[in-house]
């Protein structure tokens, strides 16, 4: 169901790219910050460097492009080594290429004028909004430089704007707006791209949230930021002050204006959207909201803490409380410092579970046995009941994958026989299971075979392992009721090696397990825009399984279990077995 034809990197040479993630450098506090896609917006009086002078004209487009990832005043800074009406003719706006490293190469030159073609891969583009989106290909543009007042200078280039992936990286800055999940219940993410100071963050991210998600992500969240919703006048710290805003202490206070009545429920939520999206962005509170001058909500008339809208903490996860669980010899058992004990009901005794999944809260779980039937069309079933008894046999198939919860408890997904997607529901109150398909049409050009399938903790993304390659989907419930998997697109472009084992390790990174022994297990941004390796010192090729949650990571190797705490210094992170598995061949099992 679901091909690709996609030219994969090499992952040493494509994570040593992407580790320059780690530190993003702000651009100088004179210029303009603008999110990506409002390159057009100018504010005059910002001074930028001039052009090194006796530059020649092959190391002067290099220093163009390095410059154009300065979008101040529409690029000023690039447009300085630009002829007059090239300047006036240059289209900055229409595109934004990002590649790994220009190669400049000349086609013909006389004493008074160059021409240079640039040829590279393209690794993303930047689409209006901030929005990354992965793209691979060969990219190629011309340049025309002529001798101008004894200096080089561009005069005719193609529109758009060229930036090499580490200069970009430095001088943009990847947060999250934050939305609500159709429920509800806690907030999702959707990652922007912005430049500028920190001082100027507060500013674009609600800028960014008014002007609402990105179009795929629309049909599954709730924006109350976007009903005739606008900002009155600047946004200052908490006493009203203008200078540095969000730099340090001292908080924020945001005045709105709303042009329909907002209840109190809803304006809880509207208050959850900005203090998450503003704390994720290290604005620290408090968060003063007002309309029309007059406090958001009365209780909260000196501001809001993220302690006051901690039941949609995008972090919030159940894993702590029900604890590590795991698979062994066909069994689920409990986890603990001092041993790995069977959990009571059917999972503890069954010997023959191949995948199992609990709930978030940890009273149900769901799980795949190999029947051993000779019928392959039966070799699996599913099934589905609570953490301390019996189970209801859900539906048999040739391959069933490790079921994913829902963030209510009541409804587990997994993929079977390769192209279906099922949603299995559990009345809370009479234990009836009900079994729907997912509308997965959107898939059918992707590839053929699933093999993972994990929703998000928020419940409006699915990660996907298909064919071997990794996907990631929205999930939107149509007004008819049936649920689907839409707007499919890669991700991990560059992973090298086939995919095995996937999970999510918050609600904008996945943690994926890979065939490749030199790097098994990496993380990557939904966006696709960062890769990173985990530590490989102590694992053994392959891994076959992972596991995750905000704080440690949990895979099983070709001998053991084991275990990376996301809080250890960076020095001291590694992989350290879990003790009561070891020597046992075991499968570990996190809520959801």
């Amino acid at each position: 169901m679901i091909g690709t034809r996609r030219r994969l990197g090499l992952l040493a040479t494509t994570l040593s790219v992407l580790l320059l993630t780690g530190a993003c450098a702000s651009l100088p506090e004179s210029s303009s910050p603008q999110a990506i896609g409002t390159l057009a917006t100018a504010v005059p009086g910002t001074s930028v460097e001039s052009p090194a002078s006796g530059r020649e004209p092959d190391l002067l487009v290099r220093d163009f492009v390095k410059a154009s990832t300065d979008p101040s005043n529409r690029h000023a800074a690039a447009r300085q080594y630009l002829t007059k009406d090239a300047s006036a003719r240059w289209d900055d706006a229409s595109s934004a290429v990002i590649v790994d490293k220009i190669d400049t190469l000349s086609a013909s030159r006389t004493s008074s004028e160059a021409v240079y073609t640039i040829r590279v891969n393209k690794v993303g583009r930047l689409d209006p909004g901030g929005l990354y989106v992965p793209e691979e290909g060969s990219f190629e543009a011309r340049m025309t430089l002529t001798l101008t007042d004894g200096e080089w200078r561009i005069s005719d280039l193609p529109p758009g704007v060229i930036m090499e992936r580490p200069q970009f990286l430095g001088a943009y800055q990847r947060k999250s707006l934050f939305f609500l999940d159709p429920t509800s219940q806690t907030v999702v993410p959707d990652l922007r791209w912005i430049s500028g100071g920190q001082d100027q963050v507060a500013a674009q991210l609600i800028g960014l949230m008014i002007d609402g998600p990105k179009a795929a992500l629309a049909p599954a969240v709730r924006n109350e930021l976007g009903n005739g919703v606008s900002v009155i006048g600047p946004i200052t710290k908490a006493d009203g002050k203008p200078g540095q805003v969000g730099v340090g202490l001292g908080g924020v206070r945001i005045n709105f204006r709303l042009d329909n009545p907002m209840d109190a429920a809803t304006r809880g939520l509207f208050a959850a959207q900005v203090i998450w999206t503003l704390a994720n962005a290290d604005v620290a509170g408090p968060y003063v909201l007002e309309i029309d001058g007059e406090p958001l909500d009365a209780a909260h008339a000196d501001g809001w803490t993220t302690a006051d809208v901690a039941s949609t903490n995008p972090l919030a996860t159940t894993s702590a409380t029900v604890g590590l669980h795991a698979l062994r010899n066909g069994s689920l058992v409990s986890v603990t410092e001092q041993e790995a004990a069977p959990v009571p009901g059917f999972a503890g005794t069954a010997g023959n579970l191949t995948a199992a999944a609990l709930s978030r809260d940890g009273k149900l779980v769901a799980a795949v046995a190999d029947t051993a039937r000779p019928d392959p069309a039966t070799r699996f079933d599913l099934s589905l009941g609570t953490y301390g008894e019996g189970s209801v046999p859900v539906l048999e198939g040739s391959a069933i994958t490790r079921p994913s919860w829902e963030l209510d408890n009541n409804a587990v997904w997994a993929a079977v026989n390769g192209n279906t997607v099922v949603r299995v529901v559990r009345e809370p109150g009479t234990g009836r299971v009900s079994v729907t398909n997912v509308d997965v049409g959107a898939l059918t050009s992707v590839g053929s075979t699933i093999s993972e399938l994990r929703l998000s903790r928020d419940g409006v993304r699915a990660a996907m392992i298909i064919d071997g390659k990794v996907y990631l989907a929205v999930v939107v419930r149509t007004a008819s009721g049936v649920y689907a998997l839409t707007s499919p697109r890669a991700v991990a472009s560059g992973l090298g090696s086939t995919a095995l084992s996937l999970d999510w390790s918050n609600s904008d990174t996945i943690v994926i397990a890979r065939s490749g022994a030199d790097i098994p297990v990496v993380q990557v941004a939904i966006d696709g825009s960062r890769m990173d390796a985990l530590p490989s010192g102590n694992l053994t090729a392959p891994v076959t399984s992972v596991d995750a949650s905000p704080t440690t990571e949990y895979v099983a190797d070709a001998r053991a279990v084991f275990q990376l705490n996301n809080n250890d210094p960076a020095g001291d992170r590694r992989w350290r077995e879990v003790t009561v598995l070891t020597g046992q061949k075991a499968i570990p099992v996190l809520p959801g």
